[in-house]
């Protein structure tokens, strides 16, 4: 019986191999997303039916709900999905791009370069731009600090190890500066952007899961191209070289991805922390380290890990609606303090 399954295009240029099994995981957890999507979305002061909720979303609901489902509970739902694969498949490139575990977006200050351009926005550009201008901002940000990070890590090329030490400490400098911003800026603006940075979807639009959407369906696709690439470089740069992997030039690229997402996400939600570093490591125990699996199930992982932290937000301690991002650091920083723990026994 064959173990994997082969998908290619037409042309034959792409494909992507999948282990059966990972395909049955991913097709369990878009079930368990999908059906705790049709229970959950309809608790909180008004309560609508799992029934109401399915027809709603054919398009025949009774009407009563459509301005609870269709403009508040639907899109932030499918928003904390969006940002959380996002940040899943942009935690499992930059794993796969340094070889640490411990990568994710928050520690290398990608998520720190979006959240100072988002600060700066609000404090100083809110009264000159419109907000739609956030995302845009958030990515620049984001890219910013990456481009000064893989700059400072060059030497002769870029090995995992610099890269990690100079976005910890870029990542440091970054929460420095936003302090230092909240600091001198009036309460008003302090407190909204206070609250951007601790991470939530509330009061999510239709708006913000397109912008999600366009980031997640074109980057993944492309980070499904280098994937082959990743699983090779886990070998190491001089036996990926010899291989034929053009390493400097993919590095750059999957980095470009990584940043496009996390950066959108930080846009949409704020700084929602620790999900690009717990989502790729639970997909790593389902489905092994092969890059193409790997990728999806950390997207899957990630969406349902931000939408149960949002689901708990948002019901938990009613009628105060608490950031996401609160339970995700919840769970993170134990997380994180575990795998150090855990790569100090095994040295």
């Amino acid at each position: 019986m064959r173990r994997y399954v082969t998908l290619r295009s037409r042309n034959g240029r792409f494909h992507i191999q999948l282990e059966k099994r990972a395909l049955w995981i991913m097709g369990g957890l878009t079930l368990a997303l999908l059906i705790m999507g049709v229970m959950s979305v309809g608790w909180g002061d008004t309560y609508v039916h799992p029934w109401e909720v399915l027809r709603a979303i054919w398009g025949r609901g009774s009407g009563d709900y459509d301005f609870i489902l269709y403009r508040l509970r639907f899109p932030r739902a499918l928003t904390g999905v969006l940002v959380g694969a996002a940040l899943g498949i942009a935690g499992a490139v930059l794993q796969g791009i340094i070889r640490n575990p411990l990568a994710s977006p928050d520690i290398l200050g990608i998520t720190g370069g979006a959240s100072v351009a988002a600060v700066t926005f609000i404090a100083y550009g809110g009264a000159v731009l419109s907000i739609q201008w956030l995302p845009v901002a958030a990515v620049a940000g984001a890219l910013v600090v990456s481009l000064l990070v893989y700059i400072l890590a060059w030497k002769d090329g870029v090995t995992p190890i610099r890269l990690v030490l100079v976005g910890i400490g870029l990542a440091s400098a970054m929460s420095s500066i936003t302090t230092l911003m909240l600091v001198m800026s009036s309460s008003f603006t302090a407190g909204k952007a206070y609250i951007w940075l601790t991470g939530s979807v509330y009061g999510a639009s239709w708006n913000n899961v397109y912008t999600m959407l366009i980031a997640v369906v074109i980057c993944t696709p492309l980070v499904l191209y280098f994937s082959r690439s990743l699983n090779t470089q886990e070998l190491g740069d001089d036996v990926a070289t010899g291989l034929g992997v053009e390493v400097q030039r993919h590095r750059v690229m999957l980095l470009l991805l990584s940043v496009i997402l996390a950066g959108t996400a930080v846009a949409v939600a704020g700084a929602i922390g620790f999900v690009g570093l717990i989502a790729p490591h639970i997909a790593r125990r389902w489905v092994g380290r092969s890059m193409g699996s790997l990728t999806l199930v950390s997207a899957l992982v990630g969406g349902l890990l931000v939408y149960l932290a949002d689901l708990l937000a948002r019901t938990a301690f009613y009628p105060i609606d608490i950031p996401a991002g609160i339970f995700t650091a919840g769970v993170g920083a134990p997380f994180f303090l575990y795998l150090l723990l855990q790569r100090r026994n095994r040295h």
